[in-house]
């Protein structure tokens, strides 16, 4: 647990939009009950006051210095894919970065990110909209598109708007584990965990049907009985579907697939028992339906980089439920 507050400076811009400017400001400055997690610093590298992109007026901000002493600076966004952003921002960037900072970019943010070359050879996403744009002016980015955001090395990038949420709730999550920041997402009342990608957003979303709507009761079942096991065939069944049916509906409910669904249920669930329970590894894994520690440990490393016994070590009750 952080004794010293993280320090978080955002970064704001003339033209900014007030949500890509709230959406930081809400998770780290107003999201916890104990304000003292985050010390949080608007920035701007512009002189002020700055009119954003609704017409009204920016002023108190602070300048470029607290970047220099920040753990976390988030790009909220960027005016335009094709505008190179300030040498002096890029270089702090540069310049933080190899002292060990995370740097976010979320939504168009990527793109200064790019710009500083913090994303070469590094996964990436953006808005849906101009994620092919991102892929022609840095080529050495690989961009995924349709992912809500992307953790690479000390560098997180989000897709648009909303998913601004989904990148900052996963920051909080990594760092001070899955407690305060499933509090964070229910003071917002934003889901804590989004999974499945973009990709579900950028056609129409479909009306809902009355398959989804057995589908829905059906993943709240499952969420209370993960202890189970599970296959596509015995889920068709219990949603009276094909399993075809059910493939296709479960993708456009989700965004994502039955199986990887299942996982991100399982490892959820398997935070919460080692936050807050003293279950040993072996039950841990029975109680969130691995079917063996092996299969548990593999899976819980996969995700979050850490083995389930440090995440315990690093967040058992650190934080009042």
């Amino acid at each position: 647990m952080h004794h010293q507050p993280l320090k978080v400076a955002i970064v704001a811009f003339q033209g900014i939009s007030p949500f890509h400017l709230a959406v930081p400001s809400v998770v780290f400055a107003e999201g916890p009950t104990n304000k003292s997690l985050f010390d949080v610093a608007i920035c701007s590298a512009e002189s002020q006051p700055l009119t954003c992109s609704l017409g009204y007026q920016l002023t108190g901000l602070d300048d470029l210095t607290p970047l220099q002493r920040a753990d976390v600076i988030v790009i909220p966004s960027w005016r335009s894919p094709n505008e190179q952003p300030p040498e002096v921002l890029l270089d702090i960037l540069r310049q933080r970065a190899m002292q060990g900072a995370t740097i976010v970019g979320l939504c168009l943010g990527a793109f200064v990110l790019a710009a500083a070359g913090l994303l070469d050879g590094q996964q990436a996403t953006t808005h849906w909209e101009c994620a092919d744009e991102l892929q022609r002016l840095y080529p050495k980015v690989q961009v995924t598109a349709d992912l809500l955001y992307v953790e690479s090395g000390q560098v997180l990038t989000s897709a648009g708007t909303a998913a601004g949420l989904d990148a900052c709730l996963a920051l909080v999550r990594n760092r001070l584990g899955a407690t305060l920041a499933n509090q964070v997402a229910r003071r917002l009342v934003v889901p804590p965990h989004r999974d499945g990608g973009q990709a579900q957003y950028i056609e129409h979303p479909l009306p809902q049907t009355a398959g989804h709507d057995r589908l829905s009761l059906l993943l709240q079942t499952v969420r209370g009985q993960l202890e189970k096991q599970y296959t596509l065939d015995s889920l068709a069944a219990a949603a009276a579907m094909s399993r075809r049916s059910l493939t296709r509906q479960f993708r456009q409910l989700t965004g994502t697939t039955v199986t990887q669904w299942l996982i991100a249920e399982r490892l959820n669930l398997a935070q919460q028992l080692l936050e807050h329970t003293v279950q040993p590894i072996e039950r841990v894994a029975e109680l969130t339906g691995f079917g063996s520690v092996e299969s548990f440990r593999h899976h819980f490393r996969q995700r979050f980089k850490i083995a389930p016994q440090q995440w315990r070590h690093v967040f058992h009750s650190t934080v009042p439920v």
